[in-house]
């Protein structure tokens, strides 16, 4: 692999965004998978020209994650890196008012989209001796989760699992794979969670405020780079001062 690729799952979110602006110049070309508003992506591509490749893909249907997967491969656009984004609807439910389709959509999004991908590259990595995964998990898995957040913790969890096993069965192979689980953030993902609780977890934080994406980006800056090349299998907390 001589190309440096970049693949961003949910790359339309505020991370996604903020990331490729930060780290664009070392890659070839950014992979910036999307579904819905595409609107900020689409102002980056006007900066950034045939670098940045925007590929929708609807992850709740297992026919449209194999169909984006094979779009990757027909532009021979293999990725050596991989940032992983994508959770389902970030709300406050009580367990009681859960039904299981709401764990199924939230571990199909974050879980089984990150399985077919993975299924569908690491052998190129393997062969190159070299890759590069990230995947955003959540302070949650590091600690006393929230009340009324069941399926969005539990399709974390299964995630970390993910990180944790392949890290291991991949580490003589090159690849490293990495978490990172940041506190309360204030991005777009929390447009269901009531303004209250927003505030009360910043003013629970010793720093008075929540965590803002510039204080995430730059790890994953860092888990992207060559400087990271001894680092695997790790779920790395960002909690603005809370300690785990």
């Amino acid at each position: 692999m001589n190309e440096k690729i970049l693949l961003i799952t949910g790359a339309s979110s505020d991370v996604g965004i903020k990331l490729i602006k930060k780290v664009n110049k070392e890659f070839n070309f950014i992979l910036a998978h999307h579904i819905g508003d595409e609107s900020e992506l689409l102002k980056l591509k006007k900066d950034l020209g045939e670098k940045l490749i925007l590929i929708k893909g609807n992850f709740l249907s297992e026919d449209d994650t194999y169909k984006f997967v094979q779009e990757i491969k027909d532009m021979n656009k293999i990725p050596t890196h991989i940032v992983h984004l994508p959770a389902g609807k970030f709300e406050n439910i009580k367990f009681s008012k859960l039904t299981w389709d709401k764990f199924q959509n939230d571990i199909d999004i974050a879980l089984r989209s990150l399985v077919i991908i993975l299924n569908s590259f690491i052998s190129d990595m393997t062969k190159a001796k070299f890759g590069k995964i990230v995947v955003m998990l959540t302070s949650c898995t590091t600690n006393i989760p929230p009340k009324y957040l069941a399926s969005y913790v539990t399709s974390k969890y299964a995630l970390l699992g993910l990180v944790k096993s392949l890290a291991n069965e991949y580490a003589d192979k090159g690849i490293r794979i990495n978490g990172v689980s940041p506190s309360m953030m204030e991005t777009k993902f929390l447009q269901n969670i009531p303004e209250l609780i927003v505030k009360q977890n910043a003013m629970n934080s010793p720093t008075g405020e929540n965590l803002k994406v510039e204080d995430v980006i730059p790890m994953f800056e860092f888990l992207l780079s060559n400087k990271s090349d001894a680092i695997t299998g790790q779920n790395i907390s960002i909690t603005n001062g809370n300690i785990m």
